[in-house]
């Protein structure tokens, strides 16, 4: 007996603002949660990758039927079955003005890596105290495409793993390991021992990257784009370099800068 198709789940019923605004506005204070210890991703790439990522816990798969056919058109096996709902379900499970692309997924964080785990990597990107979560997925994404091993954060100053920072990272944030250390002028420290060249980057070094001492394996490292690398983390560098620049404009965007320099190591590791 053929079962009747799913119908979407029906929008919730719109309801007033906190000053009598408009019909269907959303309030300040949201009432939908993920629950505790559990995050939202959203956006194709991002659910997609998450599905795939066998270390990803996955609660919960909210979709539309337009975005349930794109995962199967692109053949990605849904790890659970999906909720068919309307748009505007998925629309009150993200932040406001998120491009949701009509899917969302109750995950959890990813499982903690460690320092001690790289022992094996040839070129590993370490970020000091870059804060924005849109700059941190843009250079997740641009790591991911020229070959780092994984990226290194910051436990304060820097985003956690939300739905917005996936959302820029594309899916990146589920197919790069990701460590958060507490220190990173220790985590360096313990890298070296590993054998690892540290490279830090800055726009006023004397030294181009393309010429300074280099290992077989690597770590560059960035700082924000106000304070740049911090003295302590400076002083485990074995070298701080610039981007060879022909033009007027010698900084650039950390992400841009941290593309570039990826790309200048990784062909020099020859990875």
């Amino acid at each position: 007996m053929t079962k009747p198709p799913m119908k979407p789940t029906a929008p919730p019923k719109p309801h007033r603002g906190p000053r009598g605004g408009r019909p269907g506005a959303r309030s300040a204070a949201r009432t939908w949660s993920a629950g505790e210890g559990r995050i939202v991703l959203y956006g194709l790439h991002s659910v997609a990758a998450a599905l795939e990522n066998p270390l990803r816990a996955k609660h919960r798969l909210v979709a539309t039927h337009n975005a349930v056919a794109r995962l199967e058109e692109r053949g990605i096996a849904l790890a659970l079955a999906p909720e068919i709902v309307d748009p505007r379900v998925v629309a009150e499970m993200v932040p406001d003005d998120a491009v949701h692309q009509g899917i969302a997924l109750v995950t959890e964080p990813l499982p903690a890596v460690r320092v001690a785990d790289l022992a094996d990597a040839r070129l590993v990107l370490a970020l000091d105290q870059v804060t924005d979560p849109h700059n941190v997925g843009a250079i997740l994404r641009s790591a991911v495409a020229l070959g780092a091993d994984a990226l290194i954060v910051t436990a304060r100053h820097s985003p956690q793993e939300t739905g917005v920072l996936a959302k820029a990272a594309s899916g990146a944030v589920d197919l790069l390991p990701q460590i958060t250390v507490g220190s990173l002028p220790r985590a360096l420290a313990e890298l070296k021992e590993q054998g690892f060249t540290v490279l830090g980057l800055d726009s006023e070094a004397e030294h181009d990257l393309e010429n300074v001492p280099l290992g077989a394996k690597a770590v560059l490292v960035l700082g924000s784009e106000g304070k740049g690398l911090r003295a302590a983390v400076a002083a485990e560098t074995d070298a701080v370099a610039r981007l060879a620049a022909s033009g007027p404009l010698v900084s650039l965007n950390v992400s841009n800068a941290a593309a570039i320099a990826l790309y200048v190591v990784h062909r020099r590791l020859g990875a």
